[in-house]
């Protein structure tokens, strides 16, 4: 099936996510950009089932809506450095370089929590966010998850991976 196809369909199954915008105005803007079709197709086929967020200051962007961080993209630690330091039991690949080699980036805590509010997201999962330089100078590295009917921002070691967290991305509009 054509990605722009797929895209219409999820676009029309979920209103709430993208007010006042409609599909036309929305393809046209997807159409004119062959990078956010590219992104688009690697998002879509690594689980992340992407659509269109309005955000609360206007912007829009192509997101990982997907129930669970999307199953193509987990057991990744947080950066290259972070996989390149881990000795033992090192993990193929890393959130940030996924996400590069897809032509998309990694949320950040702002957009995962208004994510949130659109629907619910990673009960089970976990989800890699963007960290900011003054913690991830210090080999950490933050990452989200919904639980108990809220939403958590945890800290781990950049280096640590497991089965069940991946990272949510996003193609800004």
């Amino acid at each position: 099936m054509d990605i722009l196809t797929v895209l219409e369909e999820r676009f029309e199954n979920n209103t709430l996510r993208h007010p006042g915008l409609d599909w036309q105005t929305a393809s046209q803007k997807l159409q004119k950009n062959p990078d956010i079709l590219k992104a688009a197709c690697a998002m879509e086929e690594s689980g992340g089932e992407p659509d269109l967020v309005v955000f609360p200051d206007g912007s829009c962007a192509l997101c990982d809506c997907s129930k669970d961080t999307p199953a193509g993209r987990r057991n990744l630690c947080y950066d290259r450095e972070a996989r390149l330091k881990r000795r033992k039991a090192p993990c193929e690949s890393s959130a940030e370089e996924e996400a590069q080699t897809m032509g998309i980036q990694i949320m950040d805590e702002a957009m995962y929590r208004y994510l949130q509010t659109l629907g619910e997201f990673d009960l089970k999962t976990s989800s890699w966010i963007r960290t900011p330089d003054s913690i991830r100078s210090k080999g950490g590295a933050l990452f989200c998850e919904r639980r108990y009917d809220a939403v958590f921002t945890f800290h781990n070691g950049a280096e640590s991976y497991y089965s069940v967290r991946g990272f949510r991305g996003y193609y800004p509009l």
